[in-house]
């Protein structure tokens, strides 16, 4: 098909003839297909039905016009074809647009004549040009006028609006489903925590369940109904596990940001549970045309705006400081995010075992767990600011290396802590 990277060849080689372990321990060679779930899938259907992709875009979108239209750019890189399209709809040709993520694609037509033409041909043109045979169990026509169509999750329909129709979307049947299971198993297991450490993992557990879902779902129309149905069966079943209050206090962080004003906000042991119901409805924005993981600036792009680690970040929300408060483990994370996962004095990425949240004004001396009195550093650093010895102080000095701007951000925070500057 094109590919000519052999050592990519080799690594896709390689995977496909991986042993796979059964239950019982015994290893098979697996003869076709690739592992669920795996890294591999995607890659393979980006490279197979890349072809398809342009197929399809052929017979509409990039079909040339006799006439050379000007086109606009947007920001964000997709041009503005308005006038190609109004040229090309006096044309005899059927108009449709391809949505593809991986394996999974929709065509839109314009009306259920062109769709057929199009089913058609698409489904001979995979056989002929791809071998590759289409599932008659999950393809069909629909029209989103009558009946809703299914979708990464989602299910879509379209309503009239004056003299246009708009997009109404909702959390598909299955995905409503798989949502109060996930919720509910995460509820279960707050109910008898072996003991409080254990319970407030737990209870980071549910939180996080529930921001991944409102993240994901809530570009729905009508997302909102949809989480208000879930919300409904889990509050009866914390009512009746948990011993919720409504009253608690909220310290400055993500939860307040976003949840803060709903009222169905309820504390366990003084920790927050957001809100499962309390989701508003998100505008979905398209991408950065150089947005893409395939291409070197598309991925020097990705990394120049992940400025933080998630991975980093969510080993913090699972491992909180033994006796610690709630406020300073909410405010470690907030931290982290603030300081976009570097130390603050050397700048360096901060690592998950070499995180240390360090008091300006220590506790011993009326300092608090508040987010303006705390810094994230490196455990080297916290021990340079507490040291006292000579030989220590010159000891962290040679291994840490620091500039004077680096130093006299190390002094500012020694003479917060009562101790001499160096």
């Amino acid at each position: 098909m094109g590919i000519q990277d052999k050592k990519l060849l080799c690594i896709i080689k390689e995977m496909l003839k991986a042993n796979i372990v059964m239950p019982n321990g015994k290893t098979v060679t697996p003869t076709k297909g690739t592992p669920q779930g795996g890294i591999l899938s995607p890659l393979l259907s980006n490279v197979v039905l890349n072809e398809l992709d342009w197929w399809i875009s052929s017979q509409w979108e990039t079909m040339p016009t006799h006439y050379p239209y000007k086109q606009k750019t947007n920001k964000q890189g997709t041009e503005i074809k308005n006038h190609t399209y109004r040229a090309l709809r006096q044309s005899n040709l059927k108009e449709m647009y391809i949505v593809r993520y991986a394996d999974d694609f929709k065509i839109f037509c314009r009306n259920y004549h062109d769709a057929k033409q199009a089913y058609i041909a698409v489904v001979k043109w995979l056989q002929d040009r791809l071998k590759l045979a289409v599932s008659e169990e999950k393809s069909t026509i629909t029209d989103l006028k009558q009946r809703y169509s299914e979708f990464l999750g989602f299910k879509l329909k379209v309503k009239p609006k004056g003299k246009k129709f708009v997009v109404h979307s909702h959390m598909s049947d299955k995905a409503v489903k798989n949502a109060k299971k996930s919720i509910s198993k995460c509820v279960k297991s707050m109910k008898r925590p072996s003991n409080e450490r254990e319970q407030y993992k737990e209870i980071i557990q549910y939180n996080a369940t529930v921001v991944g879902l409102h993240n994901y779902y809530r570009i729905a129309t009508n997302v909102s109904l949809d989480f208000a149905d879930i919300a409904f069966d889990i509050k009866k079943q914390i009512n009746n596990r948990l011993d919720v209050k409504t009253n608690g206090t909220l310290t400055k962080g993500f939860i307040k940001e976003r949840y803060g004003k709903s009222k169905q906000l309820r504390f366990l042991n003084g920790h927050p549970l957001i809100p499962v119901g309390y989701v508003q409805t998100k505008d979905a924005q398209h991408k950065r045309k150089i947005i893409n993981k395939y291409t070197v600036d598309g991925r020097e792009f990705i990394h120049k705006n992940l400025r933080i680690d998630v991975d980093t970040m969510l080993w913090l929300m699972r491992h909180p400081v033994l006796d610690k408060s709630i406020e300073f483990a909410d405010n470690r994370i907030s931290l982290f995010a603030a300081q976009y996962g570097k130390c603050a004095v050397t700048g360096v990425v901060l690592l998950p075992h070499d995180i240390y949240c360090h008091h300006k004004i220590p506790l011993e001396k009326g300092g608090t767990d508040s987010y303006a009195n705390l810094v994230l550093i490196t455990e080297s650093i916290h021990k340079l600011i507490h040291a006292t010895k000579e030989d220590t102080i010159q000891k962290y000095l040679i291994e840490l290396g620091l500039t004077s701007k680096q130093l006299e951000k190390c002094n500012k925070l020694r003479t917060q802590a009562e101790l001499p500057t160096i």
